[in-house]
């Protein structure tokens, strides 16, 4: 069986984010179209970014192929081993360190946090599923992908197709199952002084 988890929310909010979430149990047997990760990395092309500098670079990975094996085995921790290898595609955020005139590039992770939103948010309106996995050894998989010193990796993220929770085993099935979950409004609201 599936697992749906929509958001319980203290007002309405478009169906398309009270539907996302992120699963673990992909669908080994699914294959991404080409216009399934076309759409993907369009929608993270057209995010919101600071100045239009577009510092988002994306290394798309298929499961099947020598590089996405590699990546899994060497740029993820052990946990998120256990699970990914099942996901149709691992999608490789990275961006700059530093603007052109060796400033440090501080807005480059919001922004590229705006284009990876961007890009679960149109993964769940085609019914595909994502996984954002922190969990990994940025050095190894810098490596892996031939990165250029200039690019520090973000976040990978896992696409595919869900799959019934049953289909993992121990820790990864017990956080499958576990409710979803967020802080209230009244905690994440800050208000100023009077």
């Amino acid at each position: 069986m599936h697992t749906k988890k929509t958001a319980i929310t203290a007002a309405p909010i478009a169906p398309v984010i009270a539907e996302r979430w992120s699963p673990r149990a992909f669908d080994a047997t699914y294959v991404l179209t080409q216009a399934e990760s076309i759409s993907l990395l369009e929608a993270a092309r057209w995010a919101a970014s600071a100045n239009n500098m577009q510092p988002w670079r994306f290394s798309v990975l298929n499961r099947g192929e020598a590089l996405f094996d590699k990546a899994v085995t060497t740029g993820l921790t052990g946990f998120n081993q256990a699970w990914a290898p099942r996901a149709s595609q691992l999608i490789v955020l990275s961006v700059p360190k530093n603007h052109h005139d060796g400033s440090p590039y501080r807005i480059a992770f919001f922004d590229a946090g705006l284009a990876a939103a961007n890009l679960l948010t149109q993964a769940t309106e085609l019914g595909l599923s994502c996984h954002v996995i922190g969990g990994l050894v940025r050095e190894e998989l810098s490596e892996t992908l031939g990165l250029s010193d200039e690019l520090e990796i973000v976040v990978a993220i896992a696409v595919g197709k869900l799959a019934p929770a049953e289909t993992l085993e121990g820790p990864a099935y017990e956080r499958e199952i576990q409710p979803r979950v967020r802080l209230e409004l009244d905690e994440i609201v800050l208000h100023g002084k009077p």
